[in-house]
């Protein structure tokens, strides 16, 4: 008898069980606070608003805790805002919904709760989200697209300004001095650029020619297959900075890029964006984004 494999079998059975009773306790508790949001809206139609403070009342010195009239005004406020989403997210928990509550913007939300399906965010990571006003900083473009449902690219989602973190409160600061604030936070720094980015290095050396030459950072994105070069600046976007990172990614294509992947992407953080040399520049893979030190 080999015991390991009998172990490992009754664990596995046991997490798959764990699974199931989660996910059935989950859609119990929506479905159950969908129904108590329902008799809430009707009750306050037929007795007033005040109603839902009477109910409380009762509710906590019957039931006990959990009953607050701010629970119960939630309840009310998340049925009402799956009347207008039409759908409920089996993936999504009752807590992620809470956080979306206090937003007015429906689309607003509808990007947060897409988010945090396709990313499996914890309710942590959505509030920390809500919070940077991901949403208000992704480009109208963005916005129209998702509006209209249209297939969005990697360069969608990607917001602006990026805010990098700065502890030391110095707003005059050098490349390497930016480089070494993404660095020190990495993760929040690829979890602002979007889903699916990973890191690869910085001052990655590449040879051109006969001289070497280092992109500043260099990531790959799995969702979107394929490589993103960032490179920083301090100043305003300059178009001799579009040049350098058009040699960079067309040097990433020809010699890491695999035939089964797509083309490069550039990004170029600035400290202040330049829409006319955007505009009319030549290579579409290129954008460029403003950071915003806090």
């Amino acid at each position: 008898m080999n015991y390991y494999n009998e172990l490992k079998k009754e664990l596995i059975k046991k997490e798959i069980s764990k699974k199931a009773r989660d996910y059935a306790n989950n859609r119990n508790d929506l479905n159950t606070y969908y129904r108590v949001g329902k008799i809430l809206t009707e009750a306050g139609k037929h007795y007033g608003e005040g109603i839902i403070k009477e109910y409380s009342v009762k509710l906590t010195r019957e039931l006990g805790k959990g009953y607050t009239f701010t629970a119960l005004t939630r309840m009310r406020k998340f049925f009402l805002l799956q009347e207008k989403l039409a759908t409920v997210s089996q993936q999504l928990t009752y807590g992620h919904y809470v956080e979306v509550l206090p937003l007015n913007n429906i689309d607003e939300i509808k990007y947060y709760l897409m988010v945090s399906e396709q990313q499996s965010l914890s309710i942590r990571e959505l509030r920390k989200k809500i919070k940077s006003k991901e949403y208000e900083r992704l480009p109208k473009e963005t916005k129209n697209k998702l509006n209209k449902i249209e297939e969005l690219n990697v360069k969608d989602l990607i917001p602006n300004p990026i805010i990098i973190r700065n502890n030391n409160l110095d707003n005059e600061l050098n490349e390497h001095m930016i480089k070494e604030l993404i660095l020190n936070n990495l993760d929040n720094f690829l979890s602002q650029l979007g889903y699916g980015f990973s890191y690869i290095g910085n001052e990655y050396k590449i040879k051109i020619g006969d001289r070497y030459n280092y992109i500043d950072l260099l990531l790959f994105n799995i969702e979107y297959n394929c490589y993103v070069v960032i490179e920083l600046k301090v100043t305003e976007l300059k178009k001799e900075h579009i040049g350098q990172i058009e040699v960079y990614m067309n040097y990433i294509d020809n010699n890491l890029k695999k035939v089964t992947q797509n083309k490069t992407i550039g990004i170029i953080i600035c400290k202040k964006d330049n829409h006319f040399i955007m505009e009319y520049c030549s290579d579409r893979r290129i954008l460029s984004r403003e950071y915003l030190l806090k």
